[in-house]
């Protein structure tokens, strides 16, 4: 073997072994130490990485845990409630409990309710028909009807109704993820309490149109007439934009204002049937007799 050649393989080998020891160093110098919590706590969340809790997968979510001094702005809502202390055990802290959540539809807009003054034809999704144009209807607030909150639910819970067009959440299958919230460029989505027994009340109507605009391209529209307002004794509903507003956190379910709607925008989910008021007079009358 040539000295030329010896020379180049000792030359090479000294390199390697040189640039061996300055990339050790420097992993060693720049190695970040993860916390082993976050595994443990990546394990206890359900790991549908649905970034519903505000974070980039349950992964990020549990970084975010182990690095906080307090869990209380923190929730995973898949999970629930039991998820959560079994994170708070993990890292030794409390997690509060919070009320299940569920996905609402403000938007009452059936074909038979809405007259259509147009018919659209392009790509089947309601971010692309928002901007192009503001509905098929007189309403420019109300569900395009398209299917983009469908899509991106990763939990089965949403579909969109053959006949009365609009979307209908599951209330077994919604976990209060969000995606449905964000995706809806009309923002007639929101996420609201679960209520007791399942029961919520709301205002099933975006449209912000002064009272006789609005009850013209939809019978069953928010008319802002502020009847509810006047009716609510604990200041749970509010007007902006002649839109009513019922505050979940404020709302006792006393049902008061449904029964002032003029149009029936105020919903009211899983509650008893009412009686007639004429059952109601003529039961009073016999007790009093």
């Amino acid at each position: 073997m040539s000295d030329i050649v010896l020379y180049t393989i000792i030359t090479m080998a000294a390199l390697g072994i040189f640039s061996a020891v300055i990339l050790y160093v420097i992993a060693q110098r720049f190695k970040v130490i993860e916390d082993p919590r976050i595994d443990q706590v990546a394990e206890a969340l359900p790991g549908a990485n649905c970034g519903g809790c505000g974070y980039p997968g349950c992964r990020g979510f549990a970084e975010a845990c182990v690095k906080a001094e307090s869990l209380d702005k923190l929730n995973c809502p898949v999970g629930g409630n039991d998820c959560m202390k079994n994170v708070a055990g993990i890292l030794g802290m409390a997690a509060a409990e919070k009320e299940p959540q569920i996905a609402v539809i403000r938007c009452s807009g059936t074909p038979e309710r809405t007259a259509r003054i147009n018919v659209y034809d392009g790509a089947t999704s309601c971010k692309i028909a928002a901007n192009l144009y503001s509905g098929e209807t007189g309403c420019s607030f109300g569900c395009l009807g398209l299917g983009d909150c469908v899509t991106v639910c990763n939990f089965d819970a949403i579909y969109i109704d053959k006949k009365s067009q609009l979307p209908v959440v599951s209330n077994e299958k919604c976990v209060a993820c969000g995606a449905c919230v964000t995706a809806c460029p009309k923002n007639i989505i929101e996420l609201r309490n679960k209520g007791k027994k399942d029961r919520r009340i709301f205002v099933s109507c975006m449209n912000q149109d002064r009272g006789g605009t609005a009850k013209k391209a939809c019978e069953v529209a928010c008319t802002g007439c502020t009847k509810c307002v006047k009716e609510c004794a604990y200041d749970a509903i509010t007007i902006t934009n002649f839109l009513s507003y019922i505050d979940f956190e404020k709302c006792k379910l006393c049902r008061k204002c449904v029964a002032v709607c003029d149009t029936h925008a105020i919903h009211e989910l899983n509650f008893p049937p009412r009686k007639a008021k004429e059952e109601v007079s003529e039961k009073n009358e016999v007790e009093v007799s």
